[in-house]
C-alpha cells in the first residue's frame, strides 16, 4: 500500500469515527440523525476551542450560529405573521387567514436553545407556529425574550412573565380575537421550563384574572439540583443535548462564572442548608419503577454554600419549578407533557407528572420511546412531524 493510499485511509477512518456515534436500536432513522448531530458536535467542538483561546464566548458563538438559521415574518396563503411588542418584549404572531365566527383559541409560545440561543424567527420554530395556528385555527404568539450570556436569570423569566401578563388583558385578547377561556402556555426544553415556571406564578398571582386553560411542555429541563439521574447517565452522549452541553446551559443561565458548571458536572452544588430541597427532586420515589430499573439513589454530596450565595439562582423556584412545594402545584391547569426516552431531561418530565398528579391535576403524558431531545425541531425527520401531529392533536382535542 502507497503512502497516499495509507494516508487515505486513515483519513476515512478518523472521519467515520467521528461522524459514527453508537445510537440505540429503536431510533426510527439512526443515520439520518447521526449525520445531523455531526454539524453539531463539530460546532461545539470548535467553540470550545476558540473559547479555550480567549477569542470568543461559547454561549455567544452558540447564539450567532443559531442566527443564520432565522427566516424573515413572511405571510403565506393560510397566515398572517407580524412581529411586535408585548410590554417592550419582541414576540412574532401567526394569525390565521380564514374567517371565524367564534374568538379563536391562542398558544402562547416560548422556545428552547438553553436560555442562550434561539428565537421565534428560527426555521424549526417559524414552522411549528404556521403549522399549529393553521391547523388549530388559533393565534400564536411567539415570543422573543432576552438571553443568557448578557442576560442572567431572572431576566429571561420575568420577559416572558411580563409579555404573557400583558396578552392576558382582556383588551389585548378581544384585539386579537381570542377567547379568554381557550389560551394555552406551552414551551420546549428551556422554554418548557420557563412554560412551567410562569404557569407557576400566574396561578399564584392574584392580580391576574384571566389564567391559561392548559399548558403542554416538551421535554421541559425543571431542575438544576440532581444532574446525575438514570436519564442523566444513560443519555450522558447522547445526540443532540449531552450532559456537558445541558449543564454549560444551565450554568450559563446563572453566570458566566465556571465554577458553577464545574461543580454541576461533579454533582455538588447543593449547599447542606438547602438539602431539604431534595425531596422535591429525589428520583427515587418520584420515577416510575421501570425507569429507575438498575439504578441506586445516592445521597447528595453537599457542595460549599459560597456558590449559591453568589448565585441562588438554580435554587429558585423560578428556574426549577420542580422545586414548587404541593400547594403551589395543587389548582394548576390541565397539563400535557411530552417526554423522550432517549434524553437527558426525561427524568425531569417524569418527576413533575408524579408530583402534579399527587397534587390532584389532570396531566396527560405523552413518553415517545423512540425520542430523543429536540425530537420537534427537524423537519427532515420522520419523527418530528409524528410528534408534531401528537402535540397539535392534543391541543386540539383540550383547547
Amino acid at each position: 500500500m502507497g503512502r497516499k493510499s495509507l494516508c487515505l485511509l486513515i483519513v476515512g477512518i478518523l472521519v467515520a469515527y467521528y461522524i459514527y456515534t453508537p445510537l440505540p436500536d429503536k431510533l426510527e432513522e439512526p443515520w439520518r440523525l447521526m449525520l445531523i448531530s455531526v454539524p453539531l458536535k463539530t460546532f461545539l467542538h470548535l467553540a470550545t476551542f476558540i473559547e479555550f483561546l480567549g477569542l470568543y464566548h461559547f454561549a455567544d458563538l452558540i447564539a450567532l450560529t443559531v442566527n443564520f438559521e432565522e427566516v424573515s415574518p413572511n405571510s403565506d396563503e393560510n397566515v398572517t405573521v407580524t412581529e411586535t411588542k408585548f410590554d417592550n418584549v419582541p414576540v412574532r404572531v401567526y394569525v390565521p387567514k380564514r374567517k371565524l365566527d367564534a374568538r379563536r383559541s391562542a398558544v402562547f409560545f416560548i422556545h428552547g436553545g438553553g436560555w442562550c440561543s434561539g428565537s421565534p424567527a428560527l426555521r424549526n420554530y417559524d414552522l411549528l407556529s404556521r403549522w399549529t395556528a393553521e391547523r388549530l385555527d388559533a393565534v400564536i404568539i411567539s415570543i422573543d425574550y432576552r438571553l443568557a450570556p448578557k442576560y442572567h436569570f431572572p431576566v429571561q423569566f420575568e420577559d416572558v412573565y411580563n409579555a404573557l401578563r400583558w396578552f392576558l388583558h382582556k383588551n389585548i385578547l378581544e384585539n386579537y380575537g381570542i377567547n379568554p377561556e381557550r389560551i394555552c402556555v406551552s414551551g420546549d426544553s428551556a422554554g418548557g421550563n420557563l412554560a412551567a415556571a410562569v404557569t407557576q406564578q400566574l396561578f399564584s398571582d392574584p392580580d391576574v384574572n384571566i389564567k391559561p386553560k392548559i399548558q403542554a411542555l416538551i421535554y421541559p429541563a425543571l431542575q438544576p439540583l440532581d444532574l446525575d439521574s438514570p436519564s442523566y447517565q444513560e443519555n450522558l452522549h447522547m445526540p443532540i443535548l449531552p450532559k456537558s452541553l445541558m449543564t454549560r446551559f444551565w450554568s450559563e443561565y446563572f453566570t458566566r462564572d465556571r465554577s458553577l458548571e464545574k461543580a454541576m458536572l461533579s454533582n455538588q452544588h447543593v449547599p447542606a442548608e438547602s438539602s431539604h430541597l431534595f425531596q422535591f427532586v429525589n428520583w427515587s420515589s418520584l420515577l416510575p419503577e421501570r425507569f429507575r430499573k438498575g439504578y441506586v439513589y445516592n445521597n447528595p454530596t453537599y457542595g460549599s454554600s459560597e456558590l449559591s450565595q453568589k448565585y441562588p439562582g438554580f435554587l429558585d423556584v423560578r428556574a426549577a419549578p420542580l422545586l414548587a412545594d404541593d400547594s403551589k402545584l395543587h389548582g394548576l391547569p390541565l397539563t400535557y407533557v411530552l417526554t423522550c426516552q432517549y434524553d437527558i431531561l426525561r427524568d425531569d418530565g417524569l418527576m413533575y407528572v408524579t408530583r402534579l398528579r399527587n397534587a390532584g391535576v389532570q396531566v396527560t403524558h405523552n413518553h415517545v420511546e423512540d425520542g430523543f431531545h429536540g425530537a420537534m425541531s427537524f423537519p427532515q425527520l420522520k419523527i418530528t412531524h409524528r410528534v408534531i401531529n401528537q402535540y397539535i392533536s392534543w391541543l386540539k382535542e383540550n383547547l
